[in-house]
């Protein structure tokens, strides 16, 4: 028999099979026979055409299924916890959904073990996890506010959100956070995910301190004695000061005129503290120098200066903690910490005052951190802060003194510059040189001669008083008239081709020209104000004319009365 039309054994054969059959019972050349397979073929074409349709109808009826069936809700994978069904060991997950909590299934097909903390979860409309859908890359920004423990945060907004206890994620596991970070949380405010990295950091306010021993701070021996003896004894002698139960000094103020080298000791004290202690310790020590300019702080956003001021002293604290030794360093300090006074930054200087006032008083003395705050006015400074347990040195930084003057100009005329070649040849070495040229230029600054005269002032007695340029006298303008001639010697230089060096002219013609560039006399209105800045008792001041330096010495026409 042909095997085409082999019997089907099929338990329920089809119409195809069962006419088959009936063609192989009939015999060959029989005329029905060749009907029945021209039949056959036409039910063998429409059975196809059938399962083709019954197939389409199926996966129709599938994509029904899926368009009408819930959809699947998304939740927040905590932890999974162990149970026995049936004496077999399966996972039971607590997931988080819609901020209710549940504990559900797991689809067999799904390894719950490779669940971490804080993952997306597909759930069905029987509250069985189906799918992982990993991290969220969105979501709420908050701060944390406390750390507790190793797995949980208080975070929270800056002002008027309430404080929530949230865990960490397992990418947060081994994260070292702090006070005042910055993390996104999942939409459910349950697990803190990602931190993130904040525009302004805590360490936005540190400055780079050089090496700077007491010897390159010329002309303020008193100033920089007593800042050595209040702060060096208690931290390199605690024994002896515990013995005589002396409380150690917290905060310091250096006062003066501008230009004196306030900062330039509030580094130098870092510097040298810093070595002392690592040398009696044995131990590593680095400082850590905030440099805040009082402006800075001041933000028009409520709430926002006081936060930079809690977040500079916990930044203190931690670097403390982490081994450094903080130094916090506010300069123009009469700018944010000034009287409570009516003004344009009254309502701001209200509320910063006393939050200094209360990150002060929570520091252990000099231990947590060294307070120095600078002013040229301190004055305006709030009796606050000034007042002992908080400020408890007043340093007074003084204009320098001829002497003090002639070790500036030796430190910014150092023997390694290029000197006049001639003047190196007479004094006989760059050393010699430069005591010349120091000496030269100071005499030439301090004489009391008609050209230096700078203020005619006239007292309530009568008395008339001349300030000379001498008297006005600072670090950072020495510093300028050095850097001047250098400016000098290198444009000769230039103009020349030939090797040039500084030479006494280029001193004196930059004295000259430094204070000829200051010779700036205020208004009026601010005159009482202006001699407060330049160190002058205003009090019993009446009448102030600048000199002029012209064809011929004279007064200035005008005059301005305080």
């Amino acid at each position: 028999m042909d095997e085409h039309f082999a019997p089907q054994t099929d338990e329920t054969p089809g119409l195809v099979a069962r006419l088959e059959r009936l063609v192989a019972q009939l015999p060959p050349g029989d005329p029905l026979r060749t009907e029945m397979l021209d039949m056959r073929s036409e039910l063998a074409e429409r059975e196809d055409i059938m399962d083709e349709a019954r197939a389409t109808i199926e996966k129709l009826e599938a994509v029904v299924h899926k368009v009408t069936a819930p959809a699947n809700r998304i939740g927040t994978f905590l932890t999974a916890y162990p149970r026995f069904d049936e004496g077999r060991p399966t996972l039971l997950a607590q997931i988080i959904v819609g901020g209710s909590e549940y504990y559900c299934n797991v689809d067999p097909r799904l390894d719950a073990r490779n669940f971490r903390r804080g993952t997306r979860v597909l759930v069905n409309e029987a509250f069985v996890i189906v799918g992982d859908l990993g991290y969220d890359r969105a979501g709420p920004v908050v701060k944390i506010g406390e750390l507790l423990g190793p797995d949980r945060l208080r975070v929270g907004a800056d002002v008027g959100q309430q404080s929530m206890i949230v865990y960490r994620s397992e990418i947060l596991a081994k994260e070292k956070l702090k006070a005042g970070d910055e993390v996104r949380c999942d939409a459910n405010f349950r697990v803190a995910l990602e931190v993130l990295q904040r525009t302004e950091k805590n360490e936005y306010y540190l400055d780079s301190v050089p090496e700077l021993p007491w010897e390159k701070v010329g002309g303020q021996h008193e100033a920089i004695g007593a800042i050595r003896e209040a702060i060096e004894g208690p931290l390199l002698h605690p024994e002896l000061y515990e013995k005589f139960h002396h409380a150690t000094p917290k905060g310091f103020l250096l006062y003066g005129p501008p230009g004196c080298g306030k900062t330039l000791i509030g580094k130098a004290t870092a510097w040298n503290l810093t070595q002392q202690l690592a040398a009696k310790s044995g131990k590593e020590m680095r400082e850590f120098f905030m440099h805040i300019k009082g402006p800075e702080i001041l933000n028009m956003w409520v709430g926002e200066s006081e936060r930079m001021v809690r977040e500079i002293f916990t930044t203190a604290r931690e670097k403390r903690r982490e081994g450094y030794l903080p130094f916090i360093f506010i300069d123009e300090a009469e700018s944010i910490l000034g009287t409570r006074r009516a003004g344009r930054f009254a309502g701001i200087l209200s509320t910063l005052v006393p939050m200094f006032c209360t990150e002060m008083d929570g520091l252990e003395s000099l231990h947590d951190a060294v307070i120095i705050i600078a002013s040229n006015r301190a004055d305006l400074i709030d009796p606050a802060i000034l007042r002992p347990g908080r400020i408890d040195r007043k340093i007074k930084v003084h204009r320098p003194t001829k002497e003090g003057a002639h070790e500036i100009y030796r430190i910014y005329l150092t023997p390694d510059l290029p000197y006049d070649p001639a003047l190196l040849a007479e004094k006989g070495g760059a050393e010699n040189v430069v005591e010349h040229l120091a000496a030269r230029v100071i005499e030439t600054q301090f004489a009391h001669r008609d050209e230096n005269r700078f203020l005619s002032i006239t007292l309530r007695s009568g008395r008339k008083e001349t300030l000379y340029r001498g008297d006005l006298v600072s670090g950072a303008l020495i510093a300028s008239i050095v850097e001047r001639a250098k400016g000098l010697a290198i444009k000769r230089a230039l103009a020349t081709g030939k090797d040039e060096g500084i030479s006494e002219s280029d001193l004196l013609i930059s004295l000259d020209a430094e204070y000829h560039e200051n010779d700036i006399f205020p208004p009026s209105d601010i005159t009482e104000d202006w001699l407060h800045l330049i160190d002058h008792d205003s009090e019993n001041v009446v009448k102030v004319a600048p000199f002029r330096r012209g064809a011929e010495t004279a007064a200035r026409a005008g005059s301005a009365v305080v």
